[in-house]
């Protein structure tokens, strides 16, 4: 369970996030701040392992909440959500080690995506053993150097990250998923949830089956391969 503190001056917006987040496994809101005094508190009494953070707060900047924080003991990762555009900004937020940097306004399935990545990001790391060349391409991004990871490169039009909130949802599905109830459940269209799933049967992670009904074509099921994984 990865426990989240949601920081933005908007209540609004804030409380948005927060819903956000309550809906997908393996996260949990533990704390919500305003203002950058009040985040700086919640990491030190909750310490969370992740904070959606505004860079425009009225005492402070997102950037002075990730140099004080990062000051302290206690490990945390930083998720930037907001409409700072500025270079400067933005360099100084990549250069002081956050894992993702969201302009707003965006749509509910970008932060989603987001987080099934950082998701991902936990899992790898976790794993017991060494981290491969592999694992480490794919966190940061760049092309897998494996013949297999390079082989299967997402064809065009199809986004890592939404690919990666596709495979989370399989990962949860029992025992299938039809394309229908994964586009429903991620806000994606039919056709397009279904690009994603059929990417995953071809590279070997999922298989599909044909569930007939008393009329129509048979529909098709999808199922992840890795129990454990």
């Amino acid at each position: 369970m990865c426990e989240v503190l949601i920081v933005d001056d908007d209540f609004m917006v804030a409380r948005a996030h927060e819903r956000i987040v309550g809906q997908l496994d393996g996260f949990r809101v533990v704390g919500v701040a305003h203002t950058g005094a009040q985040a700086l508190a919640a990491i030190e009494q909750l310490q969370p392992q992740l904070v959606l953070l505004d860079m425009y707060l009225p005492d402070m900047t997102g950037l002075d909440v990730i140099r004080e924080a990062r000051s302290g003991s206690h490990p945390l990762d930083f998720l930037v959500l907001s409409a700072a555009r500025e270079p400067e900004m933005v360099a100084a937020a990549l250069q002081g080690g956050v894992v993702s940097y969201l302009l707003k306004p965006f749509k509910i399935t970008e932060l989603q995506a987001r987080l099934a990545g950082y998701a991902e990001r936990r899992r790898v790391l976790a794993k017991p053993g060494e981290v491969s060349q592999n694992d480490l391409d794919l966190l940061l991004g760049a092309t897998p150097t494996g013949a297999i990871q390079t082989a299967t490169a997402l064809p065009k039009g199809l986004s890592k990250e939404t690919g990666l909130l596709v495979e989370r949802a399989l990962r949860g599905a029992v025992p299938d998923l039809a394309a229908s109830e994964c586009g429903e459940a991620l806000g994606l269209s039919r056709v397009v949830a279904r690009k994603y799933l059929e990417r995953l049967v071809d590279i070997g992670d999922a298989v599909v089956t044909l569930r007939y009904g008393q009329t129509g074509r048979p529909q098709r099921r999808y199922a992840w391969v890795h129990p454990g994984r």
